[in-house]
C-alpha cells in the first residue's frame, strides 16, 4: 500500500485528497501545511509519493520540491495547482515534479496521476 504525503495550506484540500486516497487503498504518511513541514515529514516518513500544493506560506511548493529532490533524487512528487498556474507548474516540473493535478480535484485524475508516477 503506497504511502502518500499530502502538502497543502488549505485543510479542506488536504481532507479532500485524504478522502480520495484512503478510499482507494493508499496510506497517508502525513500532512503538511507548508514546504518546511513537508520536508521535515519527508525526511522522517519516507513516503512513496508526495502531492504538493504550489502556493503556500513560509515555503512554496517549488522550493519544497527542489529541497526534497536534493535529499532524495528519486522522490516522486505530483504538483497540485489551481487553474491558471501553468507557468508555475512548468517551473515545478523543471524542478523535478513528475506530474500535476488541477484543483478542484477530480478523483479519477488524482488516482490516474498517482498510478502513473508510482509506475
Amino acid at each position: 500500500m503506497p504511502k502518500v504525503l499530502i502538502v497543502d495550506d488549505a485543510a479542506f484540500m488536504r481532507m479532500m485528497l485524504k478522502d480520495i486516497l484512503t478510499k482507494n487503498g493508499y496510506e497517508i504518511a502525513g500532512e503538511a501545511s507548508n514546504g518546511i513541514k513537508a520536508i521535515e515529514i519527508y525526511k522522517t516518513e519516507k513516503p512513496d509519493i508526495v502531492t504538493m500544493d504550489i502556493t503556500m506560506p513560509e515555503m512554496d511548493g517549488i522550493q519544497a520540491v527542489k529541497q526534497i529532490k536534493a535529499i532524495d533524487p528519486n522522490a516522486k512528487i505530483i504538483m497540485c495547482s489551481a487553474m491558471g498556474q501553468q507557468a508555475m507548474v512548468m517551473e515545478a516540473i523543471k524542478s523535478g515534479a513528475r506530474d500535476f493535478i488541477v484543483k478542484p480535484f477530480q478523483p479519477e485524475r488524482v488516482l490516474e496521476a498517482l498510478k502513473k508516477v508510482l509506475g
